[in-house]
């Protein structure tokens, strides 16, 4: 069949798209569990009802979708944006100087989860049709771009084979870097803990102790478990570190109600409880490969708690159920001394005018050289043992 019988269609709701249809493109494995939680048709959509994205939040939803022959082959998540935040792929630098030259930035084409800087399949093609389905979806979104003389589109945290394949399709490729904790068979966290130097070793025992004694216990909470009184306590941790970090939290209070009723057995809420009152709360996001750490929060400090939460439990988890990695989400070299190693990220990005786009190929071209530098160095340093000890 010809890409030319290839129709592509922008959807201004997920309303209008079935679950089934999306999610056949989406979590085309099939399985209970999707490999990845956030390009599901429930997470989206929870975004969408809970007023997290759409009108007065930057993210203004124009999903496009491939349809061949009357059924729907390819869908990508995309969004007009007024700005560059929560996106954790950062063009502030491109978006001043194109300014500073005359142009206007914003609105931009994003094709993204949005809020989530978590490694996945921007382009979501049903078995049988990869190859055509994520040049269609290529190509139609650079058209409505260009057709609407935006400035650029930009697709984040795509696959490195995506990432290929887009570079192949004239797009820029631009490297990134995250840490993952990666399960290398361990039985136990003792396990993970006995590969790790000797200073480590005793590092993280240390901060697992601290954190402990903290003056209550730690639970975590997921599927049935879940309850409204947890939701309450993680909004106010969430709405704390949202309003330091980003100046005002990215997701509304709804947004979790509409997760518990809907998602509740994709998420994994580690909460410090003391007196039976939640103090700390961090937020994980399950798939079938993988854990992913999304939010932190607490209403009282106590040492080594965020470490314990955050970082300690997620691999407790993680071997107790199989799962391959721990992605902690954006940033932190402080995770490199907890187990936690360098691995790179990717980008793809369009450029409308050819002078702004030379000068951003030459940017990011400079800036891969430095990020596989850092990689190899970080990597070289990491906690691992190297030999008896």
């Amino acid at each position: 069949m010809s890409d030319a019988q290839i129709e592509i269609r922008l959807h201004d709701s997920l309303a209008g798209i079935a679950a089934e249809a999306w999610d056949a493109c989406a979590a085309p494995e099939g399985s209970a569990r999707p490999i990845d939680p956030f390009t599901t048709h429930r997470f989206l959509f929870a975004l969408e009802q809970s007023g997290s994205v759409g009108p007065g939040t930057g993210w203004e939803p124009h999903y496009i979708t491939a349809h061949l022959d009357g059924e729907m082959i390819a869908a990508a998540p995309m969004y007009a944006k007024s700005h560059s935040q929560g996106e954790y792929v950062f063009d502030h630098s491109w978006a001043h100087a194109w300014e500073r030259a005359g142009g206007r930035y914003y609105p931009k084409l994003q094709i993204a989860v949005p809020f989530t800087p978590a490694t996945g399949r921007r382009f979501l093609v049903r078995p049988g049709h990869e190859a055509q389905g994520m040049a269609a979806l290529v190509q139609g979104a650079v058209q409505v771009a260009a057709g609407s003389e935006l400035s650029s589109l930009h697709v984040t945290f795509c696959t490195e084979d995506e990432a290929i394949a887009g570079a192949a399709m004239g797009l820029i490729r631009r490297l990134g870097t995250q840490y993952h904790w990666e399960n290398r068979g361990y039985a136990d966290f003792d396990a993970f803990v006995a590969s790790l130097s000797s200073r480590k070793r005793k590092a993280i025992r240390r901060e697992r102790r601290g954190a402990e004694a903290f003056g209550g216990e730690i639970v975590s909470l997921t599927g049935a478990d879940l309850r409204p009184e947890h939701w309450d306590a993680f909004w106010g941790f969430y709405q704390d570190t949202g309003s330091r970090k980003w100046g005002s939290p990215y997701l509304t209070r709804a947004f979790f109600d509409i997760v518990q009723d809907t998602m509740a057995d994709d998420v994994l809420l580690v909460l410090a409880m003391r007196g039976g009152v939640p103090v700390a709360g961090a937020l994980n996001f399950i798939g079938r490969d993988a854990l992913f750490g999304r939010y932190w929060g607490q209403s009282e400090y106590h040492p080594f708690l965020h470490f314990e939460l955050s970082y300690y439990r997620a691999i407790d988890f993680a071997i107790a159920h199989g799962l391959e990695r721990v992605e902690a989400g954006a940033q932190g070299d402080h995770k490199l001394a907890r187990g936690y190693l360098p691995v790179a990220t990717y980008s793809l990005h369009w450029i409308g005018d050819a002078g702004f786009r030379k000068a951003v190929e030459e940017f990011v071209a400079r800036e891969a050289e430095a990020v596989d530098e850092d990689i190899e160095i970080l990597t070289s340093m990491g906690p691992f043992r190297r030999g008896p000890g």
